[in-house]
């Protein structure tokens, strides 16, 4: 129940996945937002902490999620899946955690260019690295909206191949992810 096994996702897992979905979905949406916001909005100070602080606790978590795919590997592949599906999976996967990776180390590079560390919710700081190099917050910031953007373009793939394998080849895949067996 709590850990995978060869067919289904575990309790944990499955936790891991959603609450990362959301996170990403939501800071994506709360970012697009707040780069417009100017001074005299009553949300400029608020909404850029509520995104640090999330984000640093989405690192934690996917930290936490890759530790937990080393201890508890994914089920094996649904059977009808073929070798393209597979391979196209793997890349998809691979460039989604690579993304989020990307995402935190630029945030954090942004947030903490002026050498403030950052509150996450006021229940612990996260030390500031101060200026590793020359317009540090600017390069960090393109870094950090392409890849953004690119993060959300390969979740909304992911998610569109998942509903392919439920609705169009009517396999196991998507409801693995809810913890059902096949």
């Amino acid at each position: 129940m709590w850990k995978n096994d060869v067919s289904r996702y575990g309790l944990i897992s499955i936790v891991l996945h959603w609450i990362t979905a959301l996170a990403v979905l939501g800071l994506f949406a709360v970012g697009f937002w707040m780069v417009d916001l100017t001074y005299y909005s009553q949300w400029y100070r608020t909404a850029p902490y509520w995104h640090k602080s999330i984000g640093i606790l989405l690192a934690i978590t996917i930290c936490l999620r890759l530790a937990w795919r080393y201890f508890s590997p994914p089920p094996n592949a649904v059977t009808t899946h073929k070798r393209w599906e597979k391979q196209i999976s793997s890349v998809v996967q691979g460039l989604l955690y690579i993304g989020m990776v990307t995402l935190f180390i630029s945030g954090y590079l942004i947030s903490t260019e002026d050498g403030r560390p950052i509150s996450v919710f006021g229940w612990f700081d996260v030390p500031a690295a101060g200026a590793l190099f020359d317009n540090q917050a600017d390069t960090a910031g393109l870094v950090h909206e392409y890849v953004a953007y690119s993060l959300i373009a390969l979740t909304l793939l992911h998610g569109a191949a998942a509903l392919k394998h439920h609705f169009v080849d009517k396999d196991n895949t998507l409801r693995r992810m809810f913890g059902r067996k096949p």
